[in-house]
């Protein structure tokens, strides 16, 4: 019997191309992934169940030990940092958020968005902080405040009143990353405490539900299929694998296979193209929640990271990427070649290239993280230089122009 997979993104998932010398006025499509939304439906990922509920997206006990017995000088320098965070009687002081969230649009009204969004940004920081301390100090206190906060917010039924239509559809954008906050900061603390069994039951079906819900809207034309999609199926992995749920997991499997099938001959992600002179932050910010994703899938025993349709593998989007940065021309009609860099000056967005060092050897790569790290992502994996950096690979963050105040834990300062 085919085994159907929770509500999969509607639409078109054709590769676009921008035609008019680098301007959005036309476009051309092809895909293999011509599928309508019935035949989507249908699509078959049996072959992606499950394997084992209790794996986080890294090896935390095999992490554990190598930092317990490291001389890294930037990995020891995170420990210390985390070694004093908030104590949980004032964490258990945050409200949940059960009330209608509705927010703003960032391009529109981008000081209003920052306002709506701080409680949502604190949730995913506390989250990760939590998670992450328990990592550097393997202190208990931390993992059992980590699960009665997160309890608390179970017991609130937070975030299941988003406000969406497809006109406003920030709210539903916003509570993506809250999500998959929750579940890798949680898939961390939560086979490795003993007791706490009602309060983890009652976080699992909290999480299945909200995960559930959320990815039962399909999105219109353009966030059914593009970054969105992916972050969707972010937390439908984790979430999959934290409830043992197969259908979740397929979800977030589908995603994979719909980006790999969308790449134009050249490893560009056409949804993220359209975006003009952002097109090379929005190739960078697809692979951020892709990567990590695929991270999830790899931990259940699966070799997502070679996988190959039509003769492209992740390799080719990354590839590209690194393309675009160094020479803009190469988006030739794609997009205009007058590109936003902002991103760079950020290195939240670059934590997804921690993860793929730790599959692939990438020289270029290895060079650029080296201005970067150590690496935080409030919500998609929190401390990644401390869970995934090979201890060789750097010794001292590297201090310069564009970083020398980015030695903490990230303000975000731009959306979702």
């Amino acid at each position: 019997m085919t085994q159907r997979f929770t509500q999969p993104p509607r639409g078109n998932l054709k590769p676009l191309r921008i035609v008019a010398a680098g301007l959005l006025t036309g476009l051309l499509c092809s895909s293999a992934w011509s599928y309508t939304y019935e035949e989507r439906q249908e699509k078959d990922f049996s072959q992606y169940t499950v394997t084992d509920p209790d794996a986080s997206y890294f090896d935390v006990s095999a992490r554990m030990a190598l930092l317990d017995d490291t001389s890294n000088s930037l990995l020891l320098g995170q420990m210390d940092r985390l070694q004093i965070t908030d104590n949980c009687t004032s964490l258990m002081a945050t409200p949940p958020l059960d009330e209608r969230i509705r927010i703003p649009g960032f391009y529109p009204s981008p000081d209003a968005w920052r306002e709506a969004t701080r409680p949502l940004f604190n949730f995913e920081d506390d989250v990760s902080r939590l998670a992450g301390a328990y990592v550097a100090t393997q202190n208990d206190y931390y993992s059992e405040c980590l699960i009665k906060f997160l309890n608390k917010w179970a017991e609130a039924n937070a975030l299941w009143k988003f406000y969406y239509s497809p006109h406003d559809p920030q709210a539903w954008y916003s509570t993506e990353s809250m999500m998959f906050a929750a579940a890798l900061a949680y898939s961390i603390v939560r086979p490795r405490i003993e007791g706490m069994e009602e309060k983890k039951q009652h976080i699992d079906d909290w999480l299945s539900s909200l995960a559930k819900r959320h990815s039962a809207i399909p999105g219109s034309s353009g966030d059914c299929c593009n970054n969105h999609f992916y972050r969707r199926a972010l937390y439908a992995s984790m979430i999959g694998v934290l409830t043992d749920d197969d259908a979740l997991f397929q979800y977030g499997v589908s995603a994979v296979y719909s980006a790999l099938s969308d790449l134009t001959p050249e490893g560009g992600l056409p949804h993220e193209l359209t975006r003009g002179r952002r097109a090379t932050h929005y190739q960078n910010y697809a692979l951020l929640y892709l990567v990590t994703n695929m991270q999830v899938i790899a931990r259940q025993g699966y070799d997502i990271f070679n996988l190959e349709i039509d003769g492209l593998t992740i390799q080719d989007p990354v590839t590209y990427l690194f393309q675009i940065i160094d020479d803009p021309t190469r988006l030739e009609d794609y997009a205009p070649h007058e590109q936003y860099h902002g991103f760079l000056n950020d290195d939240q967005y670059f934590s997804w290239m921690e993860i793929y060092l730790h599959h692939k050897d990438y020289p270029r790569m290895e060079r650029f993280l080296k201005q970067y790290r150590p690496l935080n992502n409030r919500s998609a994996g929190g401390y990644i230089t401390l869970y995934f950096m090979a201890p060789e690979a750097q010794q001292r963050i590297v201090l310069n122009d564009s970083n020398k105040q980015r030695s903490g834990i990230t303000i975000p300062d731009s959306p979702e």
